[in-house]
């Protein structure tokens, strides 16, 4: 009966893994009940079949999964499930695509280092450079970056 215990909590550490590895990314109750049954598993073998045993089953089950380990992470085996393509897209619209540094414009909405802002008769999102600005006050684009357009006061 303690046989079947000590394998039963090692197979549930392996699948705990599994899970924690492949379907919950991070370090969280699945990695943390994977250890304990890893742990569970050992501290019975010492128990119920004494130092020798204990060692030796420790011994074991430390490389079984740090080959299962290897070959998973080693293998093409990761290759069916890995991400391959790069993200190039962005959530920028065409009026903010189109903004180029010199560009004038004026506040829509009080620029309380955010707002909206009318430039070359589009309305888009600014961030100020000089600080608050009311509405109303012209400006000046001084920097597009990855979509994200600085203003001054003109």
């Amino acid at each position: 009966m303690e046989l079947l215990s000590i394998f039963i909590l090692l197979f549930l550490s392996i699948v705990l893994a599994a899970v924690e590895a492949f379907l919950i990314p991070g370090f969280g109750m699945a990695g943390i009940a994977a250890l304990g049954c890893f742990i569970g598993a050992n501290a019975l073998a010492f128990t119920f079949y004494g130092t020798v045993a204990g060692f030796g089953l420790l011994g074991v089950s430390t490389l079984l999964f740090a080959g299962a380990g290897y070959w998973v992470f080693t293998s093409r085996s990761m290759d069916k499930i890995a991400l391959k393509r790069n993200i190039d897209s962005t959530a920028a619209s065409e009026a903010q695509l189109s903004i180029h540094p010199g560009d004038k414009g004026r506040a829509l909405t009080r620029l309380a280092l955010v707002g909206n802002a009318e430039i070359e008769g589009r309305i888009v999102e600014v961030k100020s450079a000089d600080g608050f600005l009311d509405e109303g006050t012209p400006v000046v684009v001084t920097r597009v970056e990855n979509a994200q357009i600085w203003v001054r006061r003109k």
